[in-house]
């Protein structure tokens, strides 16, 4: 089974010291060397994942994310990431939510969730939750869900959302913008031979929380299909 390389945290650390085009040249053929370790990684990843959930994304080499920076409207001009991250985007108009992974020495972690809500399924969200918060709520308070994400995370408005009642019992939840969840892993943790299985193991406890959100986004009011 594939794992992250101690080489590979190594090569990010020297990296994020030697931030430069320069660098970066002459050691190109160390960086795609754990460009690959990373590769083959997200690949046992994907084979897992996709024991439990359809997903559209083909390799692991497509999940991964550039390592390049853009800096077109940043004032940190530093040309290059100095960690590895990837996404896995489930199939069908249907199954909704993403998968995420974050490889870096004392920063790992993978989550998932809705980033972005497009306006129509952030509204279909919340009239889910102003009608019956109870099936979110059930979810999140779960064992399962709170030993392994803690809390719902994402960027939440200050003040109630425009056409919703500003006294509603669920306001707190009514309030998200995005709905995310994730899990640190310590160093140890992703060098072990099992961690992408842990990986997996992670994703599949979003499950419920998917469906949920997959449901509310893709049916209307009386539970007919949208799609």
């Amino acid at each position: 089974m594939s794992t992250i390389s101690k080489e590979n945290f190594d090569f990010l650390n020297k990296l994020k010291k030697n931030n430069n085009r320069d660098w970066f040249n002459e050691n190109k053929d160390i960086y795609l060397n754990h460009h690959q370790n990373t590769i083959d990684f997200a690949d046992q990843v994907l084979i897992e994942l996709s024991k439990h959930d359809n997903i559209e994304t083909p390799t692991g080499k497509k999940s991964l994310y550039r390592i390049y920076r853009d800096v077109r409207f940043k004032k940190d001009k530093t040309p290059y990431k100095t960690y590895w991250s990837g996404g896995f985007k489930r199939a069908t108009k249907e199954l909704r939510g993403g998968y995420y992974f974050h490889i870096q020495q004392g920063k790992s972690m993978v989550g998932g969730g809705f980033w972005a809500p497009d306006k129509e399924d952030l509204l279909r969200i919340r009239e889910d939750i102003a009608f019956d918060a109870q099936p979110l709520r059930k979810i999140i308070n779960s064992k399962s869900f709170k030993d392994t994400f803690g809390t719902l995370h994402g960027e939440q408005l200050k003040t109630c959302p425009k056409g919703f009642d500003k006294e509603h019992p669920d306001l707190d939840l009514l309030r998200y913008k995005q709905f995310t969840v994730f899990k640190n892993f310590t160093d140890q943790e992703v060098l072990s031979p099992n961690f992408t299985k842990q990986v997996s193991d992670t994703f599949k406890k979003m499950r419920p929380f998917f469906d949920y959100m997959s449901e509310s986004v893709t049916t209307d009011a009386n539970g007919e299909s949208l799609i």
